[in-house]
C-alpha cells in the first residue's frame, strides 16, 4: 500500500475494533520495528526494548491490558508491543542530568510513532496504550524496567471506519515570534 505522508497521518489512528481471524505476518512486525529502530534517540541511546507477544502470551497481555474496564477491544488482537524503558549508556546518563533532561520518554515517543506510522503503511492497524498493569505486564514477561507503553497491532475489522481527526485549531497551538 503506498501512501504520501499527508494521507499517513490521516490514515494512521487508534483502532478500537481489531480482526481476530487474521494473524499478523512476521514480516509486518520486523518491519514495524525496523522503522522504530531507526526513529531518532538522543545521543543515538536508544533506551528502550520492545518485547513483541503474539499467540497465547498475547492473550495474557490483552488481559493485563485490561484496566478500570478500559481496553476491552485488546482482546480480539493479534499482537502487543511492550515497550520498556531502558537504562542510558555513559554519554545519555551525563548528558540528562547536565541537562536536567530524561530524554528517555522523548526517544519512546519518537521510536513508537515511527512503528505504528510504518504499520499503517502496510495495511497493520494500531493503538498506543498507556493504560495498562505494569507489575502483571512485567511479571508475565520477565521486564525489570518501566513499561512505559503497549502497542496493539493487528488488522481492524472490515466496519472500521478511519475517523476524521479531533484536534485543536493550528493557531491554538503555535505561537511565532
Amino acid at each position: 500500500m503506498h501512501m504520501d505522508f499527508d494521507e499517513l497521518i490521516k490514515a494512521r489512528q487508534s483502532c478500537r475494533k481489531y480482526d481476530p481471524e487474521k494473524v499478523v505476518a512476521q514480516a509486518d512486525i520486523t518491519a514495524s520495528l525496523e522503522a522504530a529502530r531507526l526513529a531518532p534517540s538522543a545521543n543515538n541511546a536508544q533506551p528502550f526494548h520492545f518485547t513483541v507477544c503474539t499467540g497465547e502470551t498475547a492473550k495474557q497481555v490483552a488481559v493485563g491490558v485490561q484496566t478500570f474496564g478500559l481496553n476491552k477491544f485488546a482482546l480480539d488482537a493479534g499482537c502487543f508491543i511492550v515497550v520498556s524503558e531502558g537504562r542510558y549508556g555513559l554519554l545519555g546518563a551525563a548528558g540528562s542530568k547536565i541537562k536536567r533532561q530524561d530524554y528517555r520518554s522523548v526517544d519512546i515517543g519518537l521510536a513508537v510513532s515511527y512503528l505504528t506510522l510504518k504499520a499503517t503503511t502496510i495495511g497493520l492497524a494500531t493503538c498506543i496504550l498507556g493504560g495498562f498493569d505494569e507489575k502483571a505486564l512485567q511479571k508475565l514477561l520477565g521486564l525489570k524496567d518501566r513499561v512505559r507503553l503497549v502497542v496493539v497491532l493487528g488488522y481492524a475489522a472490515e466496519d472500521y471506519p478511519i475517523r476524521p481527526k479531533k484536534r485543536k485549531a493550528l493557531d491554538d497551538l503555535t505561537d511565532y515570534r
